[in-house]
C-alpha cells in the first residue's frame, strides 16, 4: 500500500477513514502518532531526548559566554560598556535568523541535520572567537556563532516533543529547554575559575571544543525523528527499523499515517500558523516569547555588566548570573511539573505574577552591602522568568501540529529573539543611565507584558484528565 498525503480537507477525512478502517482490521497502515503517544518509553527514545538536551546544554553555555566575557574585555581593551552593545546584538540578530531558518530547513530537510548543523556551526565560530583582535571581529563572529545557537534550541526542543509519549512531553520538553539556564548555570562556574587564570580567550576555546565534540557524538547517536520519517514514503524502510528499535514491532512494508495530528493539518507551511483558528495564539505566543526573551537576554548579557557597575568582582558578578540560572533550573521544573498536573494557563500566569514582584522587591537593595540578598533575590527572580520561558516551548508543541510543529516553534523564538536584540541596546543604555534599578524596573516591566500575552492564549495545555 503506498501513503501520499493528502492535497485537501476532504481528501485528509477520506485518507483518516481508511487508516482508521486499516488499523481496525489488523492491516499494514499503522498510526504512528498512536504508537508514539500511547506506547512504551523505550531507552532509544530517552537517549535522543539526552542527546537534543545535551545540545541545549552547550547551546546555554555558548550564549552566555559574551556576558562573562564583557567585564573583563571592558577593562583589557579600555573600552565602554555601549561599544559592546553591538557585540551583544550581532549574536542575537545571527540567533533571530538562525531560528527562522532552522525551523523551516528541519521541517523539509529533517530534525537531525538541524540539530547536528547548528552545534556544529556554534562551535566552530565560538572556538575562532578566541583568536579575534577587536570587537568587530568578535560581532562577526558571534553572529556566525548565534546562527547555530538558535537553530539548535527549536529543532531539539522539536525532536524531544516528536521522541516523548504525550503522558511525558509537558516535562521533557521543559526539561530539555531548562538546559539553557543549566548551560549558564555551567557557564557561569566555569568563567569564574577559568577568567581569572586563561582569560577571556581561554573561555572561549573550551566554548567552542566542547559542541565540537558533542557534534560528533549526534553524528553517530542522534536518530531522526519518527514523525518526521512517517510524511516521506521513500524513507518509510527506515521508519521500520528504527521503530523495531523503540520496542514497535511493525511489518516490514507498512505504511504510516498520523490519525490525530492529520485531522489538524489542513494547512502546512508558514500561513497554517494563522490558519485553523490558531491566529490569535500565534500572535499572542509571539508577543509572549518577545517580551520574555528580552528579560531574559538582559540578564545573560548584562547582568554580570550591571553587578561588577555596582561594586562587585567579576567572580561574584558571574556567580549572581549563576544563582539567575540555577533558580531557573529549579523554576522549570516546578512549573513543568504543575502543568502536567494543572494544564499550563494557571502556572504561566502565576510564575508571570512572581517575576514582576520579585524584580520590583529588589528595587534599592544595595550590591555591596547587602550581596547575600541581592544574588537570593536575582535567583528568585529566575525562577520564575525561566520557568516561563521554558515551559512556553511545550505550549507550543501543544498549540502546532507536527506538519508545522518546529516552524511554529521557530517563529516563536525569532520574536524572541528580536526582543533579545532590544536587549542588547536597552540593557547597555538602561544601566549606564539608571544603574540596577532601572534595570530591575525594566525586569519587570517585560514580565508583566508577558502575563498579558499569556493570559490571551487560547489554546493553553489542559489540566489532566481534562477533554
Amino acid at each position: 500500500m503506498n501513503y501520499v498525503p493528502p492535497a485537501s480537507a476532504a481528501a485528509s477525512k477520506t485518507h483518516d477513514d481508511a487508516a482508521l478502517a486499516g488499523i481496525a482490521r489488523g492491516g499494514s497502515m499503522v498510526d504512528i502518532g498512536h504508537a508514539l503517544d500511547d506506547g512504551p518509553y523505550t531507552l532509544l527514545q530517552k537517549i535522543a531526548v539526552v542527546l537534543a538536551a545535551l545540545s541545549i546544554i552547550v547551546d546555554g553555555f555558548d550564549s552566555q559566554l559574551i556576558g562573562f566575557a564583557i567585564p573583563m574585555l571592558i577593562k583589557e581593551w579600555g573600552i565602554t560598556r555601549n561599544a559592546f552593545a553591538p557585540v551583544v546584538a550581532s549574536g542575537l540578530i545571527g540567533m533571530g535568523i538562525g531560528s527562522a531558518f532552522a525551523g523551516l530547513f528541519a521541517d523539509r530537510f529533517g530534525r537531525r541535520w538541524a540539530v547536528i548543523g547548528s552545534v556544529f556551526v556554534f562551535g566552530i565560530a565560538t572556538c575562532a572567537i578566541s583568536l579575534a583582535p577587536n570587537v568587530a571581529a568578535i560581532a562577526a563572529l558571534r553572529f556566525i556563532a548565534g546562527l547555530g545557537i538558535g537553530g539548535a534550541l527549536p529543532t531539539s526542543t522539536t525532536m524531544t516533543a516528536e521522541f516523548t509519549p504525550a503522558r511525558f512531553r509537558t516535562f521533557a520538553v521543559t526539561a530539555t529547554i531548562l538546559c539553557v539556564p543549566a548551560g549558564g548555570m555551567i557557564a557561569g562556574l566555569f568563567a569564574a575559575q577559568v577568567l581569572p587564570v586563561y582569560g577571556w580567550r581561554g573561555l572561549f576555546v573550551a566554548g567552542g571544543v566542547l559542541p565540537l565534540v558533542l557534534a560528533i557524538v549526534l553524528l553517530a547517536a542522534l536518530p531522526e525523528s519518527p514523525r518526521f520519517l512517517a510524511r516521506r514514503p521513500r524513507r518509510w524502510p527506515e521508519l521500520v527499523k528504527l521503530l523495531r528499535r523503540m520496542a514497535r514491532d511493525v511489518a516490514p512494508d507498512a505504511s504510516f499515517t498520523d490519525v490525530r495530528e492529520q485531522s489538524a493539518e489542513r494547512h502546512v507551511g508558514f500561513t497554517a500558523l494563522f490558519r485553523d483558528g490558531r491566529a490569535r495564539d500565534t500572535v499572542a505566543i509571539w508577543g509572549a516569547f518577545f517580551m520574555c526573551l528580552l528579560a531574559v537576554y538582559a540578564a545573560f548579557s548584562w547582568l554580570p555588566s550591571m553587578l561588577t557597575s555596582e561594586g562587585l568582582s567579576v567572580s561574584l558578578a558571574g556567580y549572581g548570573l549563576s544563582a539567575y540560572n540555577l533558580g531557573g533550573v529549579i523554576g522549570a521544573l516546578l512549573c513543568a511539573l504543575a502543568i502536567g498536573r494543572y494544564g499550563s494557563r494557571w502556572p504561566l500566569l502565576l510564575c508571570c505574577v512572581g517575576g514582576v514582584a520579585s524584580a520590583w522587591m529588589l528595587l534599592g537593595v544595595s550590591a555591596t552591602q547587602h550581596t547575600a540578598l541581592l544574588i537570593v533575590g536575582l535567583g528568585l527572580h529566575g525562577l520564575f522568568v525561566n520557568a516561563v520561558q521554558s515551559t512556553m516551548y511545550a505550549l507550543c508543541a501543544y498549540v502546532y501540529p507536527t506538519s508545522v510543529r518546529a516552524t511554529g516553534t521557530a517563529s516563536a523564538l525569532a520574536f524572541g529573539r528580536v526582543g533579545a536584540i532590544l536587549s542588547a541596546f536597552a540593557g547597555a543604555a538602561v544601566i549606564t543611565a539608571g544603574g540596577a534599578s532601572g534595570y530591575l524596573l525594566m525586569l519587570g516591566i517585560a514580565m508583566a507584558i508577558v502575563l498579558i500575552a499569556l493570559a490571551v492564549v487560547h489554546r493553553h495545555i489542559p489540566r489532566r484528565g481534562a477533554a
